[in-house]
């Protein structure tokens, strides 16, 4: 087998150079085909964010027209292409928070890290320099730049780096007093930004504990602390029934990072939502030197556009809540199986098949192809269940009974 030039992220590059690499070739739907043309339930959605499913040409044409036309042009300054500034208008419109700005940046770990470096500015332009602490919490992914990295919980994924962040913390998950505890520690004065996700992602989905979400949300209004609610995996219509979990259970962010969901993956982008406040200093007289160079890409503005039409044309929102019942309801009789230590299912088109042995997970992964199921393992051994929307019901159904195959 000729080796590869190609580094792949997050693996074991040893075996990939022993065992070759897994190579897609093309996808309709809920499923894809490898390059000896074998099909797969695509049961992750890509990486959470093909959220319409695979082959929407009508993207793809919008992509084209969009690049004959103009590709891109840059939003420094007061330049903005004509398509990017339709986008904003449009996500303004369905943000959580009414009169939100929206920011462009080139994907999910670039919105953490502009929500990371603003969140500290904000406080430095309102007279609150010493604000600078930022706080995730155990578990949690927000990305692989540095500021993402170095606040997420998940501690071998800053191994071997030194300190990459100063001010950074870490609470527990599932536990709202933990974030009082780190308050009445170190002093609100002393904190910039707290940051969760709805779900817990590729930390291994981890639902919120009831009521979890609104406590934290109040703790950093009571305590003033800017909430950043990261919703890069949760955000258009992963969450199920709404747009956002922000608007879901009403979170009311002072920022909202987004990405994956944002074009269906058919084009890297993102965008962070930031209410009226945080914006304010901003748009009277105070200079942010901050932004991507492909942020806001005109390209990826069209495809979001042509998602967004999909998502609304076909009720996609809707589906995705027929989804949060039907992985529910077919993924929890795999927790019988002594293989399995729980499935976490029940809120939005998400779910985890939790194994006993994490050990297991990354063989399983392999052993879920020979059953025609292209998935991922995700946080300490999790079997990582996010399907794009247009999965059906029955498609679900084979899904489980592959799983259950595949366990043995």
């Amino acid at each position: 087998m000729m080796a590869s030039a190609l580094w792949h992220g997050f693996a074991d590059m040893g075996a990939v150079e022993k065992n070759g690499a897994f190579v897609v070739s093309r996808g309709e739907g809920a499923y894809i085909w490898d390059s000896q043309d074998n099909r797969y339930l695509d049961a992750t959605a890509g990486l959470w964010f093909t959220n319409v499913g695979h082959g929407r040409t009508e993207i793809a044409d919008a992509v084209a027209a969009q690049l004959s036309k103009i590709a891109h042009y840059s939003n420094f300054g007061d330049f903005v292409p004509e398509t990017t500034q339709a986008l904003a208008e449009r996500l303004a419109e369905i943000a959580p928070v009414p009169g939100s700005k929206i920011f462009f940046t080139s994907g999910g770990s670039d919105s953490i890290d502009t929500a990371a470096k603003l969140a500290r500015r904000y406080w430095h332009e309102v007279g609150q320099p010493d604000k600078n602490i930022i706080v995730g919490r155990e578990k949690a992914y927000h990305g692989m730049h540095v500021a993402g990295t170095a606040l997420a919980g998940i501690p071998v994924n800053r191994e071997g780096y030194g300190e990459l962040m100063a001010d950074a913390a870490t609470v527990s998950w599932d536990d709202a007093k933990s974030l009082l505890a780190l308050i009445e520690k170190v002093g609100a004065d002393k904190i910039a930004a707290f940051f969760a996700e709805p779900i817990i992602g590729a930390g291994g989905i981890y639902l919120p504990p009831e009521g979890y979400l609104a406590e934290v949300r109040d703790i950093c209004r009571e305590h003033d602390i800017l909430f950043v609610v990261d919703e890069v995996v949760t955000g258009f219509g992963r969450i199920g029934g709404e747009w956002f979990a922000s608007t879901r259970f009403d979170l009311q962010p002072d920022m909202m990072t987004t990405a994956k969901g944002l074009t269906s993956g058919y084009v890297p982008m993102g965008a962070v939502f930031i209410a009226p406040r945080v914006a304010e200093p901003f748009y009277n007289g105070a200079w942010w030197r901050h932004g991507y160079t492909y942020g806001g890409h005109a390209g990826a503005a069209a495809a979001a556009m042509a998602n967004l039409d999909i998502l609304e044309r076909e009720n996609l929102l809707a589906e995705s809540k027929r989804l949060e019942a039907s992985l529910h309801t077919h993924l929890q009789p795999l927790a019988e199986h002594p293989r399995v230590a729980e499935v976490r299912s029940g809120l939005g088109a998400v779910a985890a098949v939790q194994l006993v042995d994490p050990a297991e997970a990354l063989p399983f992964v392999k052993t879920l192809r020979e059953h025609g199921i292209s998935g991922r393992a995700a946080g300490q051994g999790a079997m990582q269940i996010s399907p794009s929307f247009v999965m059906t019901d029955e498609q679900v159904a084979d899904m489980a009974a592959g799983i259950l195959a595949a366990l043995g």
